[in-house]
């Protein structure tokens, strides 16, 4: 029975772990050359995807990372795991530095970085079963479990809510949801330290997006596991983060607790993407409005981003030291500790409505200007 499953904890915790940070990535950087002329290809640019960032994620917590699509957050996912190599920067794991580690020394960690993929239909190969999905990362690094792989894998599959007769099944013959939860099965079958989510529900019904993220909370409370949660729902990271950061055109513009960022937010581009969010009001007769943002215009290329700060092309904030001098991230006064931005001119540090909407878009403003008349 389920309830009689007994949850390992991760594989050489300690309690001294705790008072060092798990994962410390530092100005984290990947360009992806442009090729082009002729008749010679030659780089004539670069995709900057990721372009200088730091986070660090401690033992045992849930770190949301945020942003719209195309700002980064995937190839983050795929730098931390070393599934990509990195242009600069540096990822320290354990406090050992593994920006250019080679498959070997990568060996002894493999297993203790796992990764869930965004699509459930393509992350599992689709020519084997189920038992052999989830007891390939254990028959790869020699691990022999108590009572042999099959007896583990059939646990796992129970952890995750699914039924451990499905062992011989192969992935078609599962729902979206019933997939997702086969690659989180996979992902534990090696008890790892760190798991980095890339979008794990964005594929799902919103039913089922609930149960995935509530399996991924009580395993990483269960089992003291580390999150990267990497996501474009705001409602979701919220849920399911203690710390957020906050991504746009590569680079971290916010960092802090759950807390400071989704009530007391300071750069514009967050208070734009909560602005966002909808949201049923219920609240009592008298609660304040939310702040209404609407920007104007895409995300600008990677390949050829803003000066200064990336985000001044789309903000209401922009004056000319924002196109001269990039901002630092750093605790701007009225911030609590640990709360970071990467703004000239930060917002005042509440979502309630102003007296006057921030409609960017010229084309929006003259429809609602009509409307109202």
């Amino acid at each position: 029975m389920k309830e009689d499953l007994v949850l390992p904890a991760p594989r050489g915790a300690t309690t001294d772990s705790a008072a060092e940070p798990l994962l410390v990535v530092e100005g984290l950087t990947k360009h992806f050359p442009v090729k082009g002329g002729f008749p010679i290809r030659r780089t004539v640019g670069a995709v900057q995807a990721v372009d200088g960032i730091d986070l660090t994620v401690n033992v045992g917590e849930s770190f949301g990372l945020v942003g719209e699509s195309g700002c980064g957050k995937s190839t983050t996912g795929r730098l931390i795991t070393r599934l990509m190599e990195p242009t600069a920067g540096s990822i320290s794991y354990r406090g050992k530095d593994i920006t250019h580690a080679s498959r070997r020394e990568l060996a002894p960690i493999r297993s203790e970085i796992q990764m869930i993929f965004q699509d459930p239909y393509s992350s599992l190969n689709p020519r084997q079963t189920v038992g052999k999905i989830i007891s390939g990362p254990m028959e790869i690094n020699g691990i022999e479990p108590e009572g042999g792989r099959e007896k583990r894998v059939r646990e796992l599959l129970e952890i995750v809510g699914l039924n451990p007769e499905h062992y011989n099944r192969f992935p078609h013959e599962f729902s979206g949801g019933q997939r997702q939860r086969i690659g989180v099965a996979r992902a534990l079958a090696l008890e790892p330290k760190l798991i980095v989510a890339d979008e794990p529900v964005s594929a799902l019904d919103v039913s089922i997006q609930a149960q995935v993220v509530n399996l991924l909370q009580k395993v990483q409370q269960e089992l003291g596991i580390a999150f990267l949660f990497i996501a474009h729902d705001l409602a979701v990271v919220r849920h399911f983060s203690q710390r957020v950061a906050v991504m746009y055109l590569g680079k971290v513009i916010e960092v802090g607790d759950r807390e400071s960022i989704y009530v007391r937010p300071r750069h514009p581009y967050t208070h734009a993407l909560l602005s966002a969010v909808p949201e049923v009001n219920l609240a009592e007769e008298g609660a304040p409005d939310r702040e209404r943002i609407r920007l104007a215009g895409d995300v600008p290329s990677p390949i050829s981003p803003p000066s200064g700060c990336r985000f001044r092309t789309r903000c209401w904030k922009a004056q000319d030291k924002c196109a001269a001098e990039e901002p630092p991230l750093v605790q701007i006064s009225g911030n609590r500790e640990g709360h970071l931005t990467a703004c000239h001119f930060p917002e005042d540090p509440t979502i309630e409505g102003r007296d006057e909407d921030i409609v960017l878009d010229p084309a929006l403003a003259a429809l609602e200007e009509e409307l109202g008349d």
